[in-house]
């Protein structure tokens, strides 16, 4: 039984669909398969065994684990104790480690036992509960750690009496950024629910649930599989992971961090996927490439959606994939961790989306800017928004704002609002660079840089100029086997964008930096375009 016949209590949500299809698959990860009934049986078990070690409601559990089955366990687990799972991005080291570990204050860990030696290296305060998962590594255990297997063996299966679980208890995602150590964004249980997780639409239309009850009546006889590809330490992971558990469905998970095309592909067509969620050119074109390379190997039929999230699909990515995958349904979702979901919209054409009655674009004033009336504005999102960056007043100050009465989030994005009403997305302000006076905003030109056959990924960053400010630099990873100048990129780009937005130097590298999840790493670029421009 759910504790909580009401309200949109993730754990509560969650117990009621295992309750009402208990023998339905839920979650596939490699060689795991977990029905609701599994699932939920596992998570009880974690909770139970952090409860006896003193994990409670307010308590912080990392996560610090590549995507498998134990990653939604744990957060399911914290939920049910009404504790705060914390996102721990196993790509960081010591510095960034042992910053997260003290700003979030948690009590309890669970990392994978690849991850030891940084554990160790990086902890510093005691815990109550440190459990290691075991994956396939041999690296040493911290001091102090019990196995994640043994500990749940041991535990008692029944679900934890917790008192007071709500609709206000608290979902914390950490997002890295571009800059800066990582910060955490606030939100309440119902909020991330009805922003991010689907509140229980299918359609993610906003037609929400009344609360668990409706929310297992709804459930489709057959619901959809889908393949979340990003690894769950980010938000995008999280989002579908949650989504496809409060819709019936079945949410496929690529084990152990690795993004292979090959075992991606052969996972569509083993699982029957219909859905799959990836982040930006990062994660499509080496899934395009796979298909040329091999062609007739991978069997595509039964995917129909191709979702990014996170990132934007260039047009030339777009162009690619309706010619290797022609019919498929393309969608760019446009959200952020302080926001949620902002929106979606079909794959052709620019960065354009269409207003609802959540978002808006506004001026430096926060009122709303007009169709058609030329100005930059934030995009921005009422209602369900997060409560806060957890311990940052000031930025929680500057950018969850109050303007007659109405609470907006604001995004990092500006963007115009065109007279038929869409929304033009421009860039990230903070990236956003000045020359001469004049605003570039990187995506506009790594655009049409992208579509270059040399070209294998890019991004555009600003460098000091002693007489322009700044200058656009071109930060190139160019395609397997190809060559590339700066005079034959500058032609290519002429026709897309006006001159000034023309990169005025090429940086060749081996690689272009990205989060495991395909998000640029702006600051590694401008740093290295600033050491190789003179």
């Amino acid at each position: 039984m759910t504790t909580n016949a009401g309200g949109f209590n993730l754990a509560d949500l969650y117990e009621a669909v295992a309750d009402a299809a208990p023998d339905r698959e839920a979650l596939v990860c490699g060689d795991r398969r977990l029905t609701h009934r599994q699932l939920d049986e596992r998570a009880n078990r974690l909770a139970n065994a952090l409860a006896e070690r003193g994990v409670g409601p307010g308590d912080g559990v990392g996560l610090q684990l590549a995507n498998g089955s134990e990653y939604v366990e744990g957060m399911l687990a914290a939920f049910k104790l009404r504790a705060v799972p914390v996102n721990i991005n196993y790509r960081y080291v010591e510095r960034e480690l042992r910053y997260l570990y003290e700003d979030s204050g948690i009590v309890a860990l669970i990392h994978g036992r690849g991850f030891g030696d940084r554990v160790a290296q990086s902890l510093d305060q005691p815990l109550r509960a440190l459990l290691t998962v075991e994956d396939g590594t041999d690296v040493a255990a911290p001091a102090g750690a019990e196995s994640y297997d043994d500990v749940l063996a041991a535990a008692d299966s029944e679900r934890p009496v917790v008192d007071g679980r709500s609709s206000d208890d608290l979902y914390l995602i950490y997002t890295g950024g571009t800059t800066g150590m990582p910060k955490g964004v606030v939100w309440r249980h119902e909020d991330i629910f009805k922003s991010a997780m689907g509140g229980g639409d299918l359609t993610q239309g906003g037609d929400y649930v009344s609360g668990p009850k409706e929310l297992a009546e709804r459930l489709p006889d057959n619901g959809i599989v889908a393949l979340a590809a990003p690894p769950l330490m980010h938000a995008a992971a999280h989002w579908l992971t949650f989504h496809q558990l409060f819709t019936g469905g079945v949410v496929v998970l690529m084990p152990g961090g690795r993004f292979d095309p090959a075992d991606v592909w052969e996972t569509i067509a083993r699982e029957k996927v219909f859905n799959i969620v990836l982040v930006g050119d990062a994660m499509t074109k080496p899934l395009l490439d796979e298909i040329e390379q091999n062609p007739g190997t991978h069997e595509t039929d039964g995917l129909w959606v191709v979702a990014s999230s996170g990132a934007p699909l260039s047009q030339h990515t777009k162009d690619r994939l309706n010619a290797l995958l022609p019919g498929r349904m393309l969608v760019d979702s446009l959200g952020s961790s302080e926001t949620g979901v902002l929106g979606m919209k079909g794959g052709q054409g620019g960065a354009t989306f269409q207003l609802n009655e959540h978002t808006a674009v506004l001026d430096a004033d926060g009122r709303p800017l007009s169709p058609g009336d030329g100005r930059t504005g934030r995009v921005a999102r009422r209602g369900h928004v997060p409560l806060r960056y957890h311990n940052d007043p000031e930025k929680s100050a500057a950018t969850f704002v109050e303007v007659d009465g109405v609470r907006w989030a604001l995004t990092g994005d500006e963007a115009m609002l065109e007279s038929d009403g869409t929304v033009k997305m421009l860039g990230r302000g903070s990236q956003c660079i000045n020359t001469g006076g004049e605003k570039v905003y990187p995506e506009e030109v790594e655009e049409p840089i992208k579509a270059h056959p040399a070209v294998e990924d890019a991004l555009v960053v600003g460098v000091p100029d002693e007489r322009w400010g700044e200058r656009v630099v071109a930060v190139v990873q160019p395609a397997p086997g190809a060559s590339l100048d700066l005079a034959t990129l500058q032609e290519h780009v002429r026709g897309s964008v006006a001159g000034y937005k023309v990169p005025r130097d090429l940086v060749l590298v081996d690689a272009i930096v990205r989060s495991p999840a395909g998000k640029a790493d702006y600051r590694w670029a401008k740093e290295h375009a600033a050491k190789s421009v003179t």
